[in-house]
């Protein structure tokens, strides 16, 4: 998994509405391949509607037939798979060499959302569309990549512009080629949760925020009541704090980058964060403390005042109970 997490703060800062989940095998992407939803309907073979039921997916919802009219181009039969739950319904996209992955994500999907939801709230489109991308081109227009994207990108979520005091739209979960054979079912069920946390936080989150609390709260949240031990987690963090090398701060934005060379640690100390905070003040209080740190940029001093606002406690109270925190459950692999 520490490879999963390189390019999410990558893709966060470079793309205003896109977030990045997990890595895997996909290379070549361009953003010319973005013009490939525009094509005319006269191009591209029909697809079946998705029947729509109370509270879920509309079929008349304008990225569904754009996505679609896109896959088809690729020239390979679409697989579509209608996902229900809790009265609503998402939809899973696919192309037929894609099947194993559309099959494991739609069993998934009600009870991700379900899961998200939970701990996030129901302001959100809890019927949403995944998509599996048979290729890198396909990946792109799918994505609306803009220059190269670093090869390994296996899970985005778009969005459309956003408009103050406008809904959101165009909300999708895309998946590479690759994703499930590098992942497995268990790893694309945890991107799949990560993703739609950032699909669920969008219209609270401004970008700029600190990486670590986006980015750590989608961690939580994919692993959130699937009892993983912490060495699978955070495996860097678990071999660090063994050798009494505990995080001196919380991750800095540039943490995130791959190029740092501390991705997948940055990854790590977030979602431990976030897990510390969950663990010790409760998930509501996480849940406080992200709607504040996601309003925008902050500085050392407005980390210092969100933290005694939600938690009651001081910055440097905070990082001594989450040393202590990481080194005990390091310690016994919990």
């Amino acid at each position: 998994m520490s490879a999963l997490r390189r390019v999410r703060g990558w893709l966060a800062a470079r793309r205003r509405f896109q977030f990045v989940a997990t890595l895997v095998m996909v290379t070549g992407l361009t953003a010319a391949c973005g013009a490939l939803l525009m094509l005319p309907n006269s191009v591209l073979p029909t697809l079946r509607a998705v029947a729509p039921e109370s509270g879920g997916l509309s079929a008349t919802d304008p990225q569904v037939p754009l996505v679609k009219r896109s896959m088809e181009y690729y020239g390979k039969p679409v697989a579509e798979t209608v996902s229900t739950g809790s009265g609503r319904v998402g939809v899973v996209l696919g192309h037929s060499g894609q099947r194993n992955d559309i099959d494991v994500l739609a069993s998934e999907l009600a009870a991700s959302t379900t899961a998200v939801t939970s701990l996030w709230g129901q302001q959100w489109n809890q019927a949403p569309v995944v998509v599996v991308a048979s290729s890198p081109a396909e990946f792109a227009a799918l994505t609306h990549a803009v220059g190269d994207v670093p090869a390994g990108v296996a899970a985005s979520t778009v969005a459309d512009p956003i408009r103050p005091g406008a809904e959101l739209t165009g909300q999708r979960v895309v998946f590479g080629p690759e994703a499930g054979h590098r992942l497995g079912a268990d790893g694309l069920r945890a991107v799949l949760r990560h993703e739609l946390t950032h699909m669920a936080t969008r219209k609270i989150t401004v970008d700029g925020s600190p990486m670590w609390m986006l980015e750590g709260a989608a961690e939580y949240t994919a692993y959130r009541g699937m009892h993983r031990p912490i060495t699978q987690i955070a495996p860097t963090l678990t071999t660090k704090a063994r050798t009494g090398d505990l995080p001196a701060d919380l991750p800095s934005d540039a943490m995130f980058t791959p190029t740092s060379g501390q991705a997948s640690l940055a990854y790590e100390q977030g979602w431990s964060a976030c897990a510390f905070i969950a663990d010790r003040y409760g998930d509501p209080k996480l849940v406080d403390l992200y709607r504040d740190l996601a309003s925008g940029p902050k500085d050392r001093t407005a980390v210092e005042n969100s933290l005694r606002t939600a938690l009651g406690t001081t910055y440097r109270d905070f990082l001594t109970d989450w040393r202590v925190w990481i080194t005990a459950r390091t310690a016994d692999g919990a």
